[in-house]
């Protein structure tokens, strides 16, 4: 039986959806069940239940964006930071292995090849880069598992999400039969806040940068597959191989999609920062080349985009409220 934690989340339904897919015996468990940020009720559930491995897919990305992490710090680091370490302990002393869902968002920039060198770009929304990505990505390579994470507390600026995503990760590296899986900016053919492409669709204005980008329903597939294959526990970037500009993925919205509206884009970071945001956004690139030397097939970016946008399923209106964009949350300026 496996456990699964934040089975109600974005993330926690796509992992319960392929567990039934798989016929996988679970216990979808969300906190209005029992309370399992609490070491002690946690330990003696796992201890009577006994599962054969166990899915963290809780945390706090803020609604409608991490801008909301901004605010509410207490859950935010509750959530991203706190818990991870209780299920490693609980883990540890019921000998249970594990997967933690983690974030790319501790990271900015890529790796860019420049007169025979290579050397790091941190801010991958100035128009050059975006301009050199679009006509020589072979250029460009991403963050592999063992760079240190360069948008985080120690190294700032970050949101206050991806600092705590990189607190978790930093406890979790020497934790031992735990995988740490990073998603990076998810998205599906299911119209819902949560989705990156709903986000693009919906928004007033959209911010354009090159990032890696992670299906939802390969992501779910990927780590199951890897705890599968008995892949060595450790670290795990999990995204789509490639890379994309928001702008080439708004073009293939409305090569697809044809949803009859102009799309406008922000003039640049500083017009993003005052009037459409709030916190540093993490725009990177990450390297799967440690996926796909376990023999884990993913499909790339490019591909998963374009079957998402043809299959792609219109959303509730109760879960877009008159299909209007979110407006952007303002309070001081300080982020899967």
């Amino acid at each position: 039986m496996i456990l699964l934690l934040g089975a109600s989340g974005y993330i926690g339904q796509a992992f319960a959806a392929e567990l039934r897919r798989r016929r996988y015996p679970f216990v979808p468990l969300t906190r209005m069940a029992i309370d399992y940020t609490q070491f002690d009720i946690l330990f003696d559930y796992v201890r009577k239940m006994r599962p054969s491995f166990i899915i963290n897919a809780a945390g706090y990305t803020g609604k409608p964006n991490v801008d909301a992490c901004e605010l509410a710090r207490a859950e935010t680091l509750a959530a991203n930071a706190l818990l991870p370490q209780t299920i490693a302990r609980v883990c540890l002393v019921t000998n249970t292995p594990w997967g933690h869902v983690s974030s790319g968002s501790i990271y900015n920039g890529a790796k860019v090849l420049d007169n025979g060198g290579t050397r790091i770009e941190n801010d991958l929304s100035r128009a050059e880069i975006r301009w050199l990505f679009e006509r020589h990505p072979e250029r460009f390579s991403g963050f592999t598992e063992l760079d240190e994470p360069n948008c985080s507390f120690l190294k700032p600026p970050c949101s206050f999400y991806s600092g705590t995503v990189a607190l978790a990760e930093e406890a979790l590296r020497t934790v031992r039969d735990c995988y740490v899986w990073r998603c990076r900016i998810p998205f599906s053919e299911d119209d819902q806040p949560r989705n990156f492409l709903s986000k693009i669709q919906y928004y007033p204005k959209v911010y354009d940068s090159v990032n890696s980008l992670s299906h939802l329903d390969d992501f779910a597939q990927t780590c199951l597959n890897l705890w599968e294959r008995g892949a060595p526990f450790g670290i795990y970037n999990v995204t789509n191989p490639g890379a994309v500009t928001t702008r080439q993925v708004v073009a293939l919205i409305e090569r697809v999609l044809k949803p009859g509206r102009t799309f406008e884009f922000w003039k640049d970071d500083e017009e993003f920062y005052r009037h459409g945001a709030t916190a540093p956004r993490s725009n990177c690139i990450l390297d799967v080349s440690k996926v796909q030397s376990t023999g884990v097939r993913i499909r790339s970016v490019h591909e998963a985009l374009e079957e998402s946008l043809r299959r792609w399923h219109v959303g509730n209106p109760v879960l877009w409220p008159l299909r209007r964009p979110p407006q952007p949350i303002r309070h001081q300026h300080v982020v899967r």
